[in-house]
């Protein structure tokens, strides 16, 4: 744990040395409590600064020294008491340093759980119920028949069967059947195709990381208690494209004139949903193992405002073509997610419960994961810099699935496909189906 904390990055450290106010109100907006104070952390910190600066003065000494004991050497003189004085100099190094360690390993394990500093026009607000929604695409179409929910559907129609997957996994896990795989892996091939026609590249990334990719993006410390970890090996199951992905380039230097970089990938996510027992414990829309595409960009920082915005629209364009009515919304300071600055939500629209649900969650980084996982890009001219990350559900398939169930069904019993997807799946309409 300590060589890695060693070598993972973190948060800027001038917020806490020079722009301590900025640090402080974006906490007190986040409505994040520590269970330590920044006046630790700036205590911290002057004493490694203390620390770091004797060191160097005591090395500085000691190669003075070193020199003085070679002309004495090279003349045939005594250099003993020189030799004895350089000994000790060296035993207060080591003495220091170690010193210097522990500090550091303090100072870092304190410093991992501080969330990325909020851009400045994140709306203010406590918890979800301030989010505030800026636009709403497409008007719901009035049933004239009772809308089935989507795990009902499902298995009357036999695309879907959460129970046997209960007796073979355990709860929050499903089986998809004929049809309904077919249209899991027709939203896949349609939203990688979609997405790679647009200009991302497409990657097929592993779904086992390290650790230093946790915490590279932010996962790790924070969210241990969401992971599913491997009990023999140093793996961790990945929640998200994003981790993998976006640790692509970890330890990089990109080249100026290859930037934005944007990477599309599908992935199986597999989350513990630890404390959310009680919550969508019906069907699909909340499961330890799901499938989902991501976008995860590498930008420079002039340009990730609109980088934000392009992924948004990217996540909606899907939405478009499916014929789903959605909504997006700008998440405010209380409900932003640990490593991120400024998020997007986009919210599809369920007919059974006739309300919105969470699909796709756009979020620019900044250089919060960039410096995490030390990933910098060349200007011309210039020193080095980290670049600004970006990700956003391009998008969740399961809850595509569940919207498409409810919204796409008949008064005959059948479920219509969406055009968009007749080619992939090979037929307009679905009726019953057995296994």
């Amino acid at each position: 744990m300590k060589k890695l904390l060693k070598e993972i990055r973190m948060l800027d450290i001038k917020f806490l040395r020079e722009d301590f106010e900025i640090l402080e109100d974006s906490l007190k907006k986040r409505g994040t409590k520590l269970n330590f104070s920044l006046q630790d952390l700036k205590d911290l910190d002057q004493k490694l600064k203390y620390l770091r600066t004797e060191m160097s003065n005591l090395r500085e000494s000691q190669n003075k020294l070193s020199k003085e004991i070679s002309v004495l050497k090279k003349d045939k003189k005594d250099a003993t008491e020189l030799v004895e004085q350089s000994r000790n100099i060296g035993d207060e190094i080591s003495r220091l340093a170690e010193n210097e360690r522990g500090l550091d390993s303090q100072f870092k394990t304190l410093w991992y759980q501080l969330p990325n500093i909020l851009l400045s026009d994140v709306p203010f607000g406590s918890d979800e119920s301030q989010n505030v929604a800026v636009n709403y695409c497409g008007e719901p179409k009035d049933f004239d028949f009772d809308v089935i929910p989507h795990w009902d559907l499902g298995k009357k129609l036999g695309l879907l069967d959460i129970e046997r997957a209960g007796k073979v996994t355990g709860s929050r896990f499903s089986f998809h059947i004929g049809f309904g795989a077919r249209l899991v892996r027709a939203l896949l091939n349609f939203m990688m195709d979609m997405h790679r026609s647009d200009g991302f590249v497409e990657l097929w990334p592993p779904y086992l990381v390290n650790e230093a990719s946790m915490y590279g993006t932010g996962q790790l410390p924070k969210f241990r208690d969401e992971l599913f970890k491997c009990a023999d090996d140093p793996y961790f199951l990945i929640p998200t494209a994003e981790v993998p992905v976006t640790n692509f380039f970890r330890d990089e230097v990109l080249m100026d004139s290859s930037l934005p970089v944007r990477f599309c990938a599908y992935s199986a996510c597999f989350r513990r949903e630890a404390g959310s027992y009680g919550k969508d414990v019906r069907g699909i829309i909340r499961q330890h193992q799901f499938d989902k595409v991501e976008m995860v960009v590498f930008c420079r920082p002039e340009e990730s405002l609109n980088e934000l915005q392009f992924i948004t629209e990217q996540a909606q364009k899907v939405l478009k073509k499916l014929k789903l009515p959605y909504r997006v919304i700008e998440l405010c300071s209380g409900d932003l997610g640990f490593s991120s600055a400024k998020t997007y939500d986009i919210e599809v629209y369920m007919a059974s419960s006739k309300n919105y649900r969470e699909i796709s969650s756009c979020s620019n980084f900044t250089d919060f994961q960039a410096r995490r996982a030390n990933i910098r890009y060349k200007p011309k001219d210039s020193k080095s810099r980290y670049v600004h990350t970006l990700n956003g559900s391009g998008l969740a398939i399961g809850r595509t699935l569940a919207a498409i169930y409810e919204y796409y069904q008949d008064d005959e019993g059948y479920l219509n496909v969406p055009d968009v997807l007749v080619p992939y799946v090979g037929t307009e309409k679905i009726g019953l189906t057995t296994c």
